[in-house]
C-alpha cells in the first residue's frame, strides 16, 4: 500500500494539486496535512492526522452507483478509525474554493485537539 501511496504522491490530479497547494507546510490555519496517507486497506487524499480529518476529492466517476457503494463502505471504515471525512467535488476546487475552505476550517474547529 505504501508503494501505491507514493505512486499517487507523484501523479496527482490538477485537483490535488490545487489543494495540496493550500493544505501542504501548515498553511492553512497552521494546520498539519499529509497526502494520499494509508489507514487499514485505504488510500486518502489528505489528512490532518491531529485532527483525524480526511479530505476526499471526487471527480465524476465518483457519482456512479458502483463507487457511491464503495465510497460508503470506505467512509464508514474510516469513521470506526476515528475519522471525520470532508468529501469535495473536484469542480468545488476550481469554482468554489472559498466554500471548501469554510466548510473544513468549520470541520476543524468542531473537533477536539
Amino acid at each position: 500500500m505504501k508503494e501505491r501511496a507514493r505512486g499517487f504522491r507523484r501523479e496527482m490530479t490538477s485537483a490535488e494539486s490545487k489543494m495540496w497547494y493550500f493544505l501542504r507546510n501548515r498553511r492553512f490555519h497552521d494546520y498539519k496535512f499529509v497526502r494520499e496517507y494509508v489507514i487499514g486497506s485505504y488510500i486518502v487524499d489528505f489528512a490532518c492526522r491531529q485532527k483525524k480529518i480526511i479530505i476526499e476529492l471526487d471527480g465524476g466517476q465518483h457519482a456512479e452507483a458502483e463507487t457511491v457503494e464503495y465510497d460508503n463502505r470506505r467512509t464508514k471504515f474510516l469513521e470506526s478509525q476515528g475519522y471525520k471525512v470532508l468529501r469535495v467535488w473536484n469542480h468545488e476546487i476550481f469554482t468554489n474554493i472559498d466554500g471548501v475552505f469554510e466548510a473544513l476550517l468549520d470541520l476543524l474547529e468542531s473537533v477536539p485537539g
